[in-house]
């Protein structure tokens, strides 16, 4: 006689191996997409990790664990296993399980400091996200097993396994629809196998017909539907030329982009991850790619006269740490509609080779609160909600302040040239480096550490050696030439090919010589303040294409760009931009006559300013209407939440004893019996009568035993017998309900002593 395997499934080996080949199409999707620095190889583990999950829900559920139990032991083992694979991604060859433990742990404690305690952009470490990932998709496939073997619901399975495979697929550009294809087809045939296996216990119950013919019939019909209807749709969508939904999804990806720049720094960045191009806001983040976004991105209207080219800044970042930059100390403060934006700030300059333009801005999408002015901003047509760094003011943004439709802003912009009180070298040579404390303790901050490798150090000593003099103008004028020399420096916006796991962004370009924007940016604004060089780094767009005879500048989305400024005693912040390639360049800055002086006065004493060529009042600056953005001790925060979750859980659990409202209803309450049973693993059996049931689970909860019968009886009278139950029936059963919504919580302690009559 054949001998059974124990653990063989009632609901066959076929449907074990689907559930395994959902998931394993969801971890084959996200290691395709190379989530972490574009190495193949960094997530070969989610194959594992997806078996491990399939194999601890199968087992929990065939044991006879609970859900909760099933998990708890299946987490334990995911915190045993995950950790050793992700530790050979650092040790490919092998190393000891200490090893591998410890380097695993070492990056999640690191990756924790630098974005929590130290707050930087971004992390260097990467085997925390490939931890994170495979834990996911351990839990994620877990899930899925215990909901097919254990709960019988493999709808809740393929539904959290799909939205993790649409997810990742909707933000990677790889070309996956084989994947999407393999997942409909597995989880298709799924959901059919597993109604298939109750039709099946539902005829051994009742005793009508051959089981085995449900099975052939409904297997044969399925599988013909399945692939008509898969074959039909990947024909579509390789025929199909309409968008019917586009429409919907119009505006979105606005929305996304601000949860998007706030999230980006805890996720991984590389491989064939969609990129939403070069945004601006806090906490930016360079990645190893950039997917410029099209469509035209505003439309400004100039003067005609006019004949610059502006580069029109949306953000500035004081602080600039190993792969991203951020504002440290940030404050905003409301400017009404025709005042001087930068009154009584810092920023607010001497007007000495400088002069005023005007211009209008009509941003292609309203919803763009961020505002775009050349260099220094002095007016605008309406209320401006602007943002600056340390306790003087240096311009950080400015926001409308619920404007809507086109604006108005006036600006000073530098006026290149070599007559007396324009700007250029020999000007800005003469200024003073005796700069300001807050310049110093703003824009020079002590570099964080591994910022500068031997290569970035190499680099600044060639051009400390190369330069003019050891003056500021001329250390930045050189290193544009050097960074612009296309015979040592290629502009990419794909770097991926190269290994930069461990490296800044700085190093790794002065490593490799590739990257886009933002890595000539980084390295220009890095290496100056190690040289003693107050820069910052400004992020907006580069000029547009302007119609000479209307005036109208059109400003494309793939625009977008990174550079640097400056700061230069009495003439504030002077932009350089050091990316070669196809971009529009600044003017070249005019070597100008010698100057013997030390130039104009400082910023902060005494003398012409921007401000004091508007006319009409002006606000009280940053004394008046202002809100800190400074972080404070997080200690009484958490002691708040935690007392807020403790209340919480509490209210929780009393409406939960509560139970419904108002009455109920005999199937309702022998719902909930076998609801809740259900998820303790004491669900009844195929063939097991209302009666069977109650009495099986008094065995194991005796004090329960009259609430149970009373349910019973209920559901037998009600459904069978067809009985009308009365107010005094319909108040006992409301009362035997909300005494087993607690009780049956007893079960969850219950699970080893289990009778064998709940055994699968």
């Amino acid at each position: 006689m054949k001998r059974s395997v124990p653990l063989a499934p009632a609901e066959g080996w076929l449907t074990l191996g689907l559930v395994l080949l959902v998931c394993l199409t969801m971890a084959w999707t996200i290691d395709d997409a190379r989530w972490v620095l574009g190495r193949p190889e960094y997530l070969d583990l989610l194959v594992l990790t997806a078996a491990g999950g399939v194999l601890a829900g199968f087992i929990g559920a065939k044991v006879g664990w609970g859900r909760w139990l099933t998990y708890l032991i299946g987490c334990v083992f995911a915190a045993l296993i995950v950790p050793l694979l992700t530790g050979l991604v650092k040790f490919p060859g092998g190393a000891s399980l200490h090893d591998l433990y410890q380097a695993t742990a070492a990056s999640v404690v690191t990756a924790y400091f630098d974005i929590a305690v130290r707050n930087l952009s971004a992390t260097p470490e990467f085997l925390h996200y490939i931890f994170s990932l495979g834990i996911l998709v351990w839990a994620t496939s877990m899930f899925a097993s215990y909901a097919v073997f254990g709960h019988r619901r493999p709808l809740n399975g393929v539904i959290v396994v799909g939205v993790i495979l649409v997810g990742s697929m909707a933000l990677n550009v790889n070309d996956q629809l084989p994947y999407l294809v393999l997942y409909s087809v597995a989880s298709l045939l799924l959901l059919i196998r597993t109604h298939v296996f109750d039709e099946q216990s539902e005829w051994l119950r009742r005793r009508i017909g051959e089981p085995a013919s449900v099975s052939a019939v409904y297997m044969r019909g399925g599988a013909a539907f399945i692939a008509t209807a898969v074959g039909a749709s990947v024909v579509l969508t390789q025929t199909a030329a309409s968008a019917p939904l586009a429409g919907a999804w119009d505006g979105v990806e606005d929305g996304l982009l601000s949860i998007s720049r706030s999230v980006s720094r805890f996720l991984p960045t590389g491989g064939s991850t969609r990129s939403i191009g070069l945004t601006f806001g806090s906490n930016t983040q360079v990645g190893q790619v950039w997917s410029p976004a099209g469509g035209i991105a505003v439309t400004l209207q100039r003067d005609p006269a006019d004949k610059g080219d502006y580069y029109w800044r949306a953000w500035t970042y004081d602080q600039i740490d190993l792969r991203g930059w951020n504002q440290s100390r940030s404050t905003s403060v409301t400017r009404p509609s025709g005042s001087s934006i930068l009154e009584r700030l810092a920023d607010d300059v001497s007007r000495e080779g400088l002069q005023s333009v005007k211009f209008t801005v009509t941003p292609a999408d309203f919803r763009q609160a961020t505002m775009l002015s050349p260099q220094t901003p002095v007016l605008a047509g309406e209320d401006v909600r602007l943002t600056y760094v340390g306790e003087k003011g240096y311009f950080s943004t400015m926001d409308r302040d619920g404007g809507s439709g086109p604006y108005t802003i006036t600006a000073l912009v530098p006026v290149w040239g070599n007559e007396p009180g324009q700007l250029n070298k020999a000007a800005l040579r003469a200024t003073s480096t005796d700069y300001p404390a807050e310049i110093r303790e703003l824009y020079l901050p002590p570099l964080s550490e591994g910022m500068l490798g031997p290569n970035a150090l190499k680099l600044e000593a060639k051009i400390r050696a190369t330069a003019q003099s050891s003056a500021p103008v001329d250390l930045a004028v050189r290193m544009v030439e050097e960074l612009q020399d296309p015979t040592i420096y290629e502009y990419s916006t794909d770097i991926r090919a190269f290994d930069c796991a461990s490296l800044s962004t700085v190093e790794c370009f002065a490593t490799f010589k590739k990257g886009y924007c933002q890595y000539y940016a980084a390295t220009m604004a890095v290496i100056l303040r190690h040289m003693g060089v107050p820069t910052r780094i400004a992020e907006g767009f580069l000029p547009g294409a302007r119609d000479p005879s209307t005036g109208i500048e059109r400003v494309q989305a793939s625009s977008a760009h990174a550079w640097v400024e400056v700061y230069f005693e009495g003439y504030g912040w002077v932009p350089f931009n050091p990316t070669g390639g196809d971009v529009v360049q600044l003017a070249p800055l005019p070597s100008g006559r010698p100057v013997a002086s030390s130039g104009p006065v400082a910023s902060a004493s005494l003398g012409p300013r921007a401000s004091q060529f508007i006319k009409g009042e002006g606000p009280e600056g940053p004394s008046g209407s202002v809100t800190g953005r400074d972080r404070g001790s997080a200690g009484p925060l958490i002691a708040v939440g935690s007392l807020l979750l403790l209340s919480l859980l509490v209210v929780v659990f009393l409406l939960w004893r509560r139970g419904p409202r108002g009455t109920t209803t005999a199937d309702g309450a022998y719902g909930m019996v076998t609801r809740l049973a259900s998820r303790f693993g004491f669900a009844p059996r195929p063939t097991q009568t209302v009666y069977e049931f109650a009495g099986s689970l008094s065995e194991v909860l005796p004090g329960s035993r009259p609430e149970l019968e009373t349910v019973a009886r209920a559901k037998v009278e009600s459904a069978y017998g067809q009985a009308v139950l009365g107010d005094d029936r319909i108040a006992a059963l409301l009362a035997a309900q909300r005494h087993l919504r607690v009780s049956l919580l007893r079960l969850l302690v219950r699970r080893r002593d289990r009778p064998r009559r709940f055994r699968r």
